[in-house]
């Protein structure tokens, strides 16, 4: 039975696809046989880090011209390591119908492999939390920046809130309780998990306990990248204890990866890392990871933990941008009260929003009056 690895990360830029790609070759070198599957929808480059030229065959044309999945599974040069293109051309992937992501998930479960590595895009987008939840084993790729560290929390919040979500179908005590609740916001965001447990389970007992056993089985795995400093790895266990505390959630240290110029390299070349210069540090990093991925059972939800399951929306598409803000301020609370950022750490991120608005507000005026210059040159004309 194939393990099926998503590997995500709630903001882009931290070396989510370095880590998918050097993974699955990783495992492939070990012997092992590997599917890596570009899942980054509308942004898919995961063929330039590995130097693979997939033509034609993607999902996007499986998609749209109801080819066979088998077809657009495309052997690499690498061995044990086949390729499943995305397709960046079609933008509309990443807000698939219900009925075309059961059936993804459906081939996805039925191919052929030892290990099916997802390497999913950036952010909390309701196809990206359910295909991370394809997995209790997922990987969450975070660095040691203050934004990068408070969004990986926040991808991680929003995964067990996707989880509760599908646990209580509508109609079950449970979710008229959460929907009530959700009418309030604000009290909703200041219960941690194992607070809303406590009360779930005086309304919907039966539900609760299901919830409370896929918990027990969500086990995802962090790997903090681009480490400069070895006292950045102190964050690892900052955000284990956040994640604990408020979210009830075990996650599993898997391995830090140290910023190293030689991906910059090794990607102008179009070759993985541990292919470019495998005895490298990060080269290293990357086997470990790879020793403890071989090393780990393979777990799975339970079996009534279905794709079906996921028709019942996370939020409806006027929630979510409320419920967004309402997360990131929730998630800043969080680790702020956890110790996981300091007050210093706030501050320097304020003041780099700060200036990254006053940068836009610059090129918005530049481009107000280039505009207004261009109007009036062609009324005069």
């Amino acid at each position: 039975m194939s393990q099926i690895i998503p590997i995500a990360s709630g903001k882009g830029g931290v070396g989510k696809s370095l880590l998918s790609a050097n993974l699955a070759i990783a495992l492939g070198q070990s012997g092992k046989k590997v599917v890596l599957v570009d899942l980054d929808l509308g942004a898919s480059n995961l063929h330039l880090v590995i130097g693979h030229h997939p033509g034609s065959a993607s999902l996007g044309s499986w998609f749209t011209e109801k080819s066979d999945f088998k077809d657009i599974v495309s052997p690499t040069d690498y061995r044990n390591v086949s390729f499943i293109a995305g397709d960046s051309q079609i933008p509309d992937l990443t807000s698939l119908k219900h009925a075309q992501k059961v059936k993804l998930i459906r081939n996805l479960n039925n191919i052929d492999a030892d290990y099916i590595i997802l390497d999913l895009g950036a952010g909390t987008h309701q196809f990206i939390l359910d295909m991370f939840l394809l997995s209790p084993q997922g990987i969450v790729v975070t660095a040691p920046a203050v934004t990068a560290t408070l969004n990986g929390y926040l991808f991680l919040k929003n995964a067990v809130f996707r989880l509760l979500y599908t646990t209580f179908k509508r109609g079950t005590p449970g979710r008229q309780y959460l929907d009530e609740l959700k009418k309030d916001s604000q009290t909703m965001q200041k219960l941690y998990i194992p607070q809303l447990v406590q009360q779930l389970f005086q309304v919907d007992p039966q539900n609760t306990q299901v919830f409370m056993n896929r918990m027990s089985q969500f086990r995802p795995r962090l790997v903090m990248n681009m480490i400069e400093d070895p006292k950045d790895a102190d964050k690892v266990s900052r955000i284990k204890n956040s994640c604990n505390q408020y979210l009830g959630l075990d996650i599993e240290y898997l391995g830090i990866l140290f910023r190293d110029m030689l991906q910059d390299k090794a990607l102008a070349s179009q070759l993985p890392v541990i292919v470019y210069k495998p005895q490298s540090v990060l080269g290293q990093a990357i086997y470990r990871i790879g020793d403890k991925v071989l090393s780990t059972p393979m777990h799975r939800f339970d079996s009534d933990f279905t794709p079906d399951s996921f028709n019942d929306k996370f939020h409806e598409a006027e929630e979510e941008a409320d419920a967004d803000f309402s997360y990131k301020l929730s998630g800043i609370d969080d680790l702020v009260s956890g110790g996981t950022l300091s007050m210093g750490e706030m501050a320097e991120m304020i003041k780099t929003q700060n200036y990254e608005l006053t940068q836009l507000k610059k090129e918005n005026n530049l481009l107000k009056s280039k505009l207004i210059k261009a109007a009036s040159q062609g009324f005069q004309l």
